[in-house]
């Protein structure tokens, strides 16, 4: 054993089932170890900047023992069969569903996330651990008819190997497993790259949970590393037949391309700019506490949330006064108290930036009917009106406490808003008459959109993805065995072909 090797059982003993101490660790090949990198990841608490853990990046060699590592477990992985996949997905949720109470405590230290959030997220992932344990037995053969009677075409469908994952800090717990468990589930193995934010959340707590589980060693790693330090080997490496990427447009187009350069499969969630349209004959009260969520949920650091909320002239006034008095009562401040409706931005760097974005929207000639308070990481909810039509706020992702309200005279004027952005991830519309509120869905340009209720909704059996530079490819539900299977064809001739030489 090399001294970078944490000493086996290590990260099964101490105090907690989610101790940042054992977590922070690579975890490759079923073995928690010390990176050999020149720097640490500093693990901060975003609210008061205490220090969790450092974590040694792990370098290019390092990528490189995963991949390998995941290589070689994944074919007696994948000839196991489903039943044996679907025991230690069984025992993952079990362990999962035991240690909740832990698992929420570990988010709400590393993400700033409210109890509620935290709570919620350990639900949905719990949801997702559900529905990998029936895709365990989804995939199946067919027998497709052939041009001659005595050809028999048979058409399978494979675990594509390996899969790469790269998450996000905003659900990083339920992002990743609603990948890594389904990936497990059709007989594939997985290296996984939490954000540098929230490596535990992200990585540790669920290798933990699989090591528990029983997960045989090498199908699941986990790579606690910076591009500053590996470059674009996680992507480039010849071993993952598909990288899944979580996060802003931007790195996305480059994860994108360098995949592409590589003839490799890719699913890319990034960013959005949604919009929630409140048309004249809808429930203003309920219009209201779908807007407050869908904006303000986990500080509204959602690719989901509603970035503006566009209302009709009919009830402009109302809406406006009703959801502005709703934020002003919203309370900013500990995550880890009951009370809190919204904790802290993940980083200064993040509050600095949303910040400036009010201040450029102000000076642009914005009113802001609402104006929180930037005190360290946390951000009190704005909301602004009279945003011009041409400033960048109305095109761009907001990703923290900020609204815009867009007045709008007719469902026409409302679509053209709605679609007057370069993303498309989700949306929603409110209405007394479900069918109008369908139809207008229907012309906005947008992966998902939701009638009467809020943007920020996700569901294991339905397809998750956005359109235009929200990304390409889906999640959850038969997309998902689309993106970590492949299909074979097999052919038999119970005849004899007649061939033209």
């Amino acid at each position: 054993m090399s001294d970078s090797t944490v000493p086996a059982g290590a990260a099964a003993s101490g105090p907690g089932f989610a101790d940042f101490g054992r977590l922070a660790h690579q975890y490759i090949d079923g073995r928690w170890r010390t990176g050999t990198g020149s720097w640490d990841i500093i693990d901060f608490n975003p609210f008061n900047g205490e220090k969790l853990a450092a974590i040694t990046v792990a370098t290019v060699s390092e990528v490189d023992e995963a991949y390998r590592a995941a290589e070689r477990a994944q074919k007696p992985w994948a000839a196991a069969g489903p039943h044996a996949r679907r025991t230690v997905l069984e025992k993952a949720l079990r362990i999962t569903e035991e240690h909740t109470s832990e698992i929420v405590e570990a988010m709400c230290e590393e993400q700033g996330a409210t109890r509620s959030k935290a709570r919620h997220e350990v639900e949905m992932a719990c949801e997702f651990l559900r529905e990998a344990i029936r895709l365990t037995v989804r995939p199946e053969g067919v027998i497709v008819p052939a041009s001659q009677r005595s050809r028999e075409n048979r058409v399978y469908r494979l675990p594509v190997g390996v899969v790469g994952v790269i998450s996000p800090f905003n659900f990083p717990f339920l992002v990743a497993l609603k990948t890594v468990a389904p990936a497990l589930a059709l007989g594939n193995a997985v290296v996984v790259k939490p954000n540098q934010n929230t490596p535990v959340t992200g990585g540790g707590l669920i290798a933990r949970i699989f090591e528990e589980a029983g997960l045989p060693a090498g199908l699941l790693n986990v790579v606690v590393t910076d591009i500053a330090e590996i470059g674009d080997a996680l992507i480039a490496h010849p071993v993952p037949r598909v990288i899944s990427f979580s996060g802003s447009d931007r790195v996305g187009r480059h994860v994108g391309a360098v995949a592409a350069s590589h003839l490799k499969r890719t699913v890319l969630e990034l960013s959005g700019n949604s919009a929630l349209v409140v048309l004249a004959d809808a429930d203003v009260d309920y219009a209201v506490d779908a807007a407050v969520f869908s904006r303000f949920v986990y500080q509204g650091q959602v690719c989901t949330a509603a970035n503006r909320i566009l209302l009709d002239r009919a009830v402009e006034a109302e809406f406006t006064e009703k959801f502005t008095a709703r934020v002003r009562a919203l309370r900013t401040g500990d995550p880890r108290e009951e009370e809190t409706d919204l904790g802290p931005v993940i980083s200064d760097f993040q509050a600095d930036a949303l910040s400036a974005m009010v201040e450029r929207a102000l000076a642009e000639g914005a009113t802001a009917l609402v104006r929180g308070r930037t005190l360290g990481n946390l951000v009190e909810p704005t909301v602004l009106t009279g945003v011009p039509a041409d400033s960048a706020l109305l095109h761009q992702e907001i990703f923290g406490p900020v609204v815009v309200l867009v007045p709008f005279d007719g469902d026409d004027e409302a679509v053209r808003i709605a679609n007057d952005t370069p993303y498309g991830l989700s949306g929603a519309v409110h209405t007394a008459d479900a069918e109008r509120g369908v139809n207008f869905a229907h012309r906005v340009e947008t992966g998902m959109i939701h009638v009467n209720d809020s943007t920020v909704q996700d569901d294991p059996q339905v397809a998750f993805g956005g359109e235009k530079a929200s990304g390409s490819g889906r999640l959850n539900g038969e997309a998902t065995v689309e993106a970590f299977t492949t299909q074979k064809w097999i052919s038999v001739q119970h005849g004899r072909s007649a061939f033209p030489f």
